[in-house]
């Protein structure tokens, strides 16, 4: 499928949102928005937002990190510790439909900000809080690797006897922005009917929670604390990562009857008549015995040579690409997840596509991340006619 760029009006076209977010999980949310049609309005202190200082590397001056996260935005600079700044702030939120804010847990209420005044004066206000532990945890700052600890990620994401180790991307922001921006959307449509805004309280301790799903459900049901797994399934053999004989792959057998076509593959049929590993249960107690057995085939090859083999007999199998040869693959290319945009000050940049196609289309990138208060008399020229 050829994937082309989006025509208006995308899907939330005339919704507006204003942003008082910093840092990673809140821009993510907004920038959600954003790439699917809203107005954002970004407000930043005179300093601009934690991340325009993150680095290296820099573009041109311009963090790449709030370059990553800030696109289809408009930026506004407001000194929120000025009462004439809150005044105008309390305004552009009468002129919103949704507000979006990640400062720690009371913040917003010292600045006459928070959810139940804005409401109590626009009670068709949608108002997103996103935060570490959640709005009844207001002692706790909330950082993703700290919430990686607390919600037991870490203990999972390592190898065997190996030591408590964090995702390679800061997947508590990720996810709490996903969430939030999921509720966002939720409300809005409850508004349609009838007329009211929700409060949205978001955790990235709760998002993180949130993922473990089969994991937590196995807890649950037996009380074991999951094993560190590293790079295996924990129910279902053989599922994992295997080296060959110029790299690694990743093998995902999830059937007895591709358990069989797997042993075939691998020219090894005795396996599947083993009757330690006849069933997926029998696999998975004996995963150390089978997987031992399975290298030893393995090895004796290229990557190129299994995985053609594998797309032969039909089992789920795939390359480890590293993030140059994935955003070059054609996987991502035919799906438009690599784009070229024009920035103001650092010039050709790329940036990752939006994850969805709606209509067979892309959400382009309308706008390019704002340079610090870019947009201040533009914004307050059309929703305040100032």
């Amino acid at each position: 499928m050829t994937i082309k760029h989006a025509l208006f009006p995308l899907p939330l076209a005339g919704i507006r949102v204003l942003d008082f977010t910093h840092a990673l999980a809140g821009p993510y949310c907004t920038m959600l928005l954003g790439d699917l049609g809203a107005d954002v309005v970004k407000i930043e202190p005179p300093t601009g937002d934690h991340s325009r200082q993150w680095g290296p590397p820099f573009i041109n001056g311009e963090s790449s990190y709030f370059l990553s996260i800030n696109r289809n935005k408009r930026s506004v600079v407001l000194d929120l510790k000025s009462p004439a700044a809150q005044t105008v702030a309390q305004d552009l939120a009468m002129a919103s439909d949704v507000v979006v804010e990640n400062f720690k847990p009371g913040a917003m209420a010292r600045l006459g900000l928070d959810a139940k005044k804005l409401q109590a004066m626009k009670p068709a206000l949608v108002y997103a809080s996103i935060s570490g532990f959640g709005q009844n945890q207001p002692t706790l700052a909330g950082y993703d690797q700290i919430a990686q600890g607390t919600s037991g990620m870490m203990s999972m994401n390592a190898i065997p006897d190996g030591p408590p180790t964090k995702v390679g991307v800061p997947i508590g922001d990720i996810t709490a922005g996903m969430f939030a921006s999921q509720a966002v959307l939720a409300a809005l449509i409850e508004r349609a009917t009838t007329g009211k805004g929700r409060h949205i309280d978001v955790a990235l301790n709760d998002s993180l929670l949130a993922l473990f799903t089969y994991q937590a459900g196995r807890y649950f049901a037996t009380r074991e604390v999951p094993r560190q797994e590293g790079n295996y399934h924990p129910t279902i053999a053989p599922y994992g990562t295997f080296a060959v004989s110029d790299g690694f792959i990743n093998v995902a057998v999830a059937t007895d009857a591709q358990y069989a076509r797997f042993c075939e593959a691998i020219r090894v049929p005795e396996l599947a008549d083993d009757p330690r590993f006849a069933t997926n249960a029998q696999r998975q107690a004996e995963r150390t015995e089978l997987v031992r057995a399975v290298q030893a085939h393995l090895n004796e090859d290229t990557r190129e040579h299994w995985l053609a083999r594998f797309e032969q007999f039909s089992i789920p199998a795939g390359p480890i690409l590293d993030i140059e040869e994935a955003f070059a693959s054609p996987l991502a290319t035919a799906r438009d997840m690599r784009v070229e945009i024009e920035h103001p000050t650092s010039g050709r940049i790329d940036q990752v596509g939006a994850p969805w196609k709606i209509d067979g289309a892309s959400s382009p990138i309308r706008m390019p991340p704002p340079l610090l208060g870019q947009h201040t008399e533009e914004v307050l020229r059309e929703w305040l006619h100032r």
